[in-house]
């Protein structure tokens, strides 16, 4: 246990001295791998895991779900289905924030990606809000957590690399994440309501559309709701598997470009890049995150936790829930991709010990991670709007994001409490 302790503590000095995470998890997972078992066998060790993890055909659903949500961003789908939510709920009080809530939603069903839902919303919905007026912490504030609904409703790639390290059923886990990411949209509309209620100014009413433009906004976005319901429909049938859906939807994504002219040569070259580059970057932390779990597998740590967590004798959902207050902690300091995986080694063997579904679990983790993504002084989706908004001055998005973090902390209290919200439809599945 005194190794893996070690282990924790080395991480953290490299990161304060700006060593990427996820060299630095890589790292010391095989210094003290190498330290414990031999340099041979950790050699080996390490060569296998990245051969693994690149042969890996379960894992060649990250760059296609990540290549379908650029394809969809180049479309144009994200100014439809905004517009196609404007046109319903435009006229109430904050109505274009509650518009960028549900457009996210939206977009979040074809994406998979926080970040690229947060800034291509960015793009799309704050220059209406600033046309009309809506102060500045509102508008990022609802752009920065809509955002993180991206990586709640499926496909998801949180999700996936979740499903990958625990050997999870990914078509379960994205049927999972449904009810629960409505929740977290319905909490942040909720959100919206309060916070125009206290300062109406803070975000005024448009105009109210009539209904024949109302349905010809909805016919618009008939190509969001086919990829959606071909790629999850299919998954959820049980017709084809998650990396089976993953091939179709990011095929289905690019013929929608293309037969919509978005797509030159250019463009596409732009959309594998920008693929390729974000792929590596999840494969990378993913690479070090798996050898750092082989050191602290071959420690004390996870069995003597276990141990000492059932000799307290404490109820189950308590532990859970402390954990989970780890997590929001950690999210104040780290990236939340690096959180998880580095710690999904010591807590995901208590939560099985205990009784828990693994796929309820993974659900709690994505809450986590969504709370991270906007929690300052290192939200990720924080940053992305600071560099997309170079107007708005970070303290105006630090100030927007905290009733959005508070509506957040309430869903997960939510799906902590009520296990079959997030349980339900994986139930329904063959």
């Amino acid at each position: 246990m005194t190794e893996a302790l070690v282990g924790f503590a080395a991480i953290f000095v490299l990161a304060l001295l700006r060593v990427p995470l996820a060299f630095a998890m890589g790292l010391v997972g095989f210094v003290g791998l190498g330290l414990m078992r031999g340099w041979p066998a950790t050699a080996a060790n390490a060569a296998q895991v990245v051969y693994e993890s690149g042969f890996a055909y379960t894992l060649s659903v990250v760059p296609l779900f990540i290549l379908m949500g650029n394809f969809v961003a180049r479309a144009g789908l994200a100014q439809e289905l905004f517009h196609a939510a404007y046109a319903f709920v435009g006229h109430l009080r904050g109505g274009l924030a509650h518009a960028t809530v549900l457009a996210c939603a939206g977009f979040g069903a074809i994406c998979g990606s926080s970040i690229a839902t947060a800034a291509t919303m960015s793009k799309v919905a704050y220059p209406s809000m600033k046309k009309l007026g809506y102060a500045d912490h509102l508008s990022t504030g609802v752009i920065a957590a809509g955002g993180t609904l991206g990586i709640m409703i499926p496909p998801s790639t949180i999700l996936v690399i979740y499903g990958i390290v625990t050997e999870t059923h990914i078509g379960k886990l994205f049927a999972a994440g449904v009810l629960p990411g409505l929740v977290c949209a319905v909490l942040m509309m909720a959100c919206v309501a309060v916070i125009t209620w206290r300062d109406p100014t803070a975000g005024p009413a448009g105009e109210r559309t009539p209904w024949p433009e109302r349905w010809a906004a909805v016919r618009a976005i008939w190509g969001v709701a086919l990829l959606v319901l071909l790629v999850l429909g299919g998954i959820y049938g049980g017709f084809f598997t998650a990396t089976e859906g993953a091939g179709i939807g990011a095929a289905g994504a690019f013929f929608f470009a293309l037969l919509r002219g978005k797509l030159s040569w250019r463009v596409l070259g732009q959309v594998l890049v920008d693929s390729a580059r974000t792929t590596a970057m999840l494969f990378t932390i993913l690479i070090a995150a798996m050898m750092f779990a082989s050191f602290v597998n071959f420690t004390s740590l996870p069995g003597d936790l276990k141990g000492w967590i059932l000799e307290l004798g404490l109820p189950p959902l308590a532990v859970v829930g402390s954990m989970m207050l780890i997590y929001v902690l950690l999210g104040t300091i780290m990236e939340e991709l690096s959180m998880v995986l580095l710690t999904i080694p010591v807590f995901f063997p208590v939560v099985i010990q205990l009784g828990f579904d693994p796929v309820w679990f993974g659900v709690l983790i994505v809450l986590v991670v969504q709370i991270g993504l906007i929690s300052p002084p290192v939200g990720m989706n924080l940053f992305v709007l600071n560099a997309m908004l170079r107007e708005v001055a970070l303290r105006q998005i630090f100030r927007g994001v905290w009733p959005f973090v508070a509506a957040l902390v309430v869903a997960l209290a939510v799906v902590l409490e009520f296990q079959g919200l997030a349980l339900w439809l994986p139930g329904l599945m063959q």
